[in-house]
């Protein structure tokens, strides 16, 4: 049964992730009996989540009100809008609307995990619109560093929202139109609620350069190293710098072989889809590499965010199975570091001069998100009430609140969200009130949520102090000693150079048996205690560290 719509009923805006950092985008639009969530995305593990793969949304709020949950949108490819779909979709199974690119990227994703026919998948084009329950869904063109980028205008009783999604103003794109600054003004005009804009390079002043603009340095790089062989590391997911890469190859004569598996994966898909235009024999496998000499292929690689496991830092550290770097090699970096992988991208590109080779990695980048002046003339074509900076750190969100300030909007219509806060908004008012359960769930292997901070605490502790094992038999019914106690050690000292700490350590654990047996102690867990409390602190006063002490009895 519907609500009767009375004048007080407000949209609420839930962030469920994505702010505060980079990664784990994605956010609930409710409105009375109706919810659709926009993005649904991972974020990479921190340094202290140690043996994490990935990150992704608890999205409790979402399973507690599933019968109102109508369907995900999604803005755009990139892991950080999509990477979380196949794990969440198989908690709450509603339809996925996006672009044809994008749905193409997901249906990979969920063939992965089994789940392609269980998924309902609707590809959506710019300028249609999806009507779902109290919503309806209008999606826009816009640019960014993949293809079939899109913005979306959220229409519901209470107004108009305008999310960007991740995007950057391209005038001269490698592939399609540019953004749709048209409809967006359309849209301002109809009176926008509130501007969801991207805050990535809210920091930055100026414009951001065209994609177009790599295509001439590679150009000019290709020109300039016609004796050698060309390795260039860029994004998996920048299907247009892939594309220019092919464009110069083709110019100067040269096979391309791509490497890395998120790579050749969205290659294939957005060639299958038409968004790749790639001449007859121009790829060819890396086997056929040796038939080729060097001053004729280029590589195309992942790693340029000095992943350990990525194709590029295994050959920079000479692990690769199919490739050594040549001192003759030139290797191009077309990507910037994401903040956090600063330390792993110039051990790489310090590893690759130690080789020898040639390592470019100023100005084969431009960026995919829009910096201040784009930033300025989005808000002056929605000319939104209030503003919701999203998509970034903390430092971000506040750098564009400055914007909108600079542009005159007062502090009470900036709204710098945390994730989990609902913001209720309609013509009249906007304001935070209350806040859902939210957090990351940690993905591990194939264990979803099963590592949890206990476990974390655990892994820190192994980590930073090694184990202390101490092995002893007793006799069930009179509780005498056996055998043991025995110690075992991992991670704590090298065993062989310190006998005599070890020694004493058994000597120390002795004294406590004895002393154990005198005060007639049998509860197993009092004498774990002891044992414990008596190794810690003779440790401790030793070393000065804190391994974790496990004491295992066995009865016979």
């Amino acid at each position: 049964m519907k609500h009767k719509t009375t004048e007080h009923s407000k949209l609420k805006i839930i962030p469920l992730g994505g702010l505060e950092q980079i990664g784990m985008n994605i956010t609930a639009f409710e409105y009375e009996d109706s919810i659709i969530v926009v993005d649904c995305g991972l974020s990479f593990p921190e340094d202290d989540m140690l043996g994490i793969d990935l990150v992704i949304p608890d999205i409790t709020y979402l399973k507690d009100n599933i019968d109102k949950v109508k369907g995900f949108f999604i803005t755009h490819g990139h892991e950080d809008h999509i990477g979380a779909i196949p794990y969440v979709l198989k908690e709450i199974n509603v339809p996925i609307y996006a672009t044809k690119l994008t749905i193409g990227i997901i249906d990979h994703k969920l063939r992965e995990h089994n789940m392609l026919t269980k998924v309902k998948r609707k590809v959506v084009r710019y300028g249609q619109h999806i009507n779902l329950g109290n919503f309806r869904v209008e999606f826009i063109k816009t640019n960014h560093s993949i293809q079939d980028a899109a913005a979306l205008a959220i229409y519901s009783p209470a107004g108009i929202v305008v999310h960007t999604g991740d995007f950057k103003v391209d005038y001269t794109p490698v592939f399609g139109d540019a953004i749709d600054l048209a409809r967006l003004g359309e849209i301002g005009k109809k009176g926008v609620l509130a501007l969801m804009c991207d805050s990535t390079n809210a920091e930055r002043p100026g414009f951001t350069m065209s994609e177009k603009r790599v295509g001439k340095i590679f150009d000019n790089v290709f020109a300039e190293h016609k004796n050698s062989r060309i390795i260039i590391a860029t994004f998996a997911s920048n299907v247009d710098r892939v594309q220019q890469i092919i464009n110069a190859a083709c110019k100067y004569n040269r096979k391309v072989v791509v490497e890395g598996r998120s790579m050749v994966n969205i290659i294939s898909t957005a060639t299958e889809l038409g968004y790749l235009d790639i001449p007859e024999n121009t790829l060819i496998d890396i086997e056929q590499l040796k038939n080729y000499p060097d001053e004729q292929t280029v590589l195309i690689t992942t790693g340029s965010q000095g992943e350990s496991m990525a194709a590029l830092s295994r050959m920079a550290s000479g692990m690769h199975k199919k490739i050594t770097i040549k001192p003759k090699d030139t290797i191009i970096f077309s990507s910037n570091p994401i903040p956090g992988n600063e330390k792993s991208v110039s051990h790489v590109i310090n590893e690759l001069f130690m080789k020898g080779a040639d390592v470019i990695f100023q100005d084969a980048h431009v960026s995919g998100h829009a910096c201040q002046e784009d930033i300025k003339l989005i808000y002056s074509l929605v000319r939104p009430k209030y503003s919701i900076p999203v998509h970034g750190e903390y430092k971000h969100l506040v750098a564009q609140a400055k914007i909108a300030q600079e542009l005159g909007y007062d502090k009470d219509h900036i709204f710098i969200l945390s994730s989990g806060d609902v913001l209720e908004l309609n013509e009249e008012e906007a304001k935070v009130n209350g806040r859902v359960h939210v957090g990351n769930v940690m993905v591990d292997g194939l264990g979803v949520g099963d590592v949890g901070n206990i476990v974390l605490r655990d892994r820190q502790h192994l980590a930073e102090e090694g184990i202390i094992i101490v092995v002893l038999t007793m006799e069930s019914g009179s509780g005498q000693i056996l055998a043991g106690p025995d110690i075992v050690s991992r991670g704590f000292v090298y065993v062989r150079g310190s006998e005599s700490l070890m020694d004493e350590a058994k000597q120390v654990l002795d004294d406590t048996m004895m002393d154990i047996t005198n005060r007639n102690i049998t509860d197993w867990s009092k004498i774990k205690t002891e044992i414990k409390d008596s190794l810690g602190e003779f440790v401790w006063r030793e070393t000065k560290r804190r391994p974790m002490i496990i004491p295992i009895i066995m009865e016979v």
